[in-house]
């Protein structure tokens, strides 16, 4: 217990160090002074451009390593295609951030397995979870209008293109603990475009609770 504990706090660290060298950068792209702290602590729920699957609830156990499992081995994928982007600043943070990241695919993958080929319970639980999340995968490869300029010019990658090896890499482990893929399921889609669950506006209060309450406060 005391292990795993530590492991998901090393690796929402870890999150939060790359989300924090994004923002940066967002935020100085945009040119309006705002820095990663504004970006993640200042805006409403409908601002936030991120896929379904990062603002579900933990769950049990096996509902939080089912989300990280899915989406470690999506975002192992697209930081090494962003090591070759075209901006030097975004390639540095993905390379740097990859070594992270292949360590939360591992501890997943492992975890994965564990719980599909456990006890009968865990398998329950892994194959609901599993079942769950998987309606979210589908955005995970979806580009817009927004992103497609980005591809052509090279800072960003082609992210749909990155799906057969993800479902390689999905039903290598999935075989391993004994389970078998989901079946498709009409997707869940919306987040990149600021429409969220209804989980977002709850994490987003307890997140900027400080912030909001002590505006400018230091620590």
């Amino acid at each position: 217990m005391l292990e795993i504990d530590l492991s998901l706090a090393n690796i929402g660290l870890d999150l939060i160090g790359q989300a924090t060298h994004f923002l940066n950068l967002a935020g100085e792209a945009e040119g309006c002074g705002r820095d990663a702290d504004a970006l993640a602590f200042r805006r409403d729920v409908l601002d936030f451009k991120n896929c379904l699957l990062v603002e579900q609830p933990n769950g049990d156990f096996a509902q939080t390593m089912a989300r990280q499992f899915l989406f470690s081995n999506w975002q192992e994928l697209l930081l090494r295609e962003l090591m070759k982007s075209s901006d030097q600043t975004i390639a540095a943070i993905a390379a740097k951030a990859v070594k992270e990241v292949t360590y939360h695919c591992r501890l997943a993958d492992e975890w994965m397995v564990r719980l599909g080929d456990g006890t009968a319970e865990s398998r329950a639980r892994v194959i609901e979870d599993l079942e769950w999340m998987w309606r979210f995968t589908d955005e995970l490869f979806e580009s817009d209008g927004t992103i497609e300029p980005l591809i052509a010019s090279g800072v960003a990658c082609d992210i749909g293109a990155l799906r057969p090896e993800w479902n390689a890499r999905i039903a290598k482990v999935l075989a391993e603990a004994t389970l078998e893929p989901p079946k498709p399921r009409r997707g869940a889609k919306g987040g990149r475009s600021g429409h969220h669950s209804e989980h977002l506006g709850h994490l987003l209060t307890e997140m900027q609770f400080l912030q909001r309450a002590y505006p400018d406060a230091q620590w």
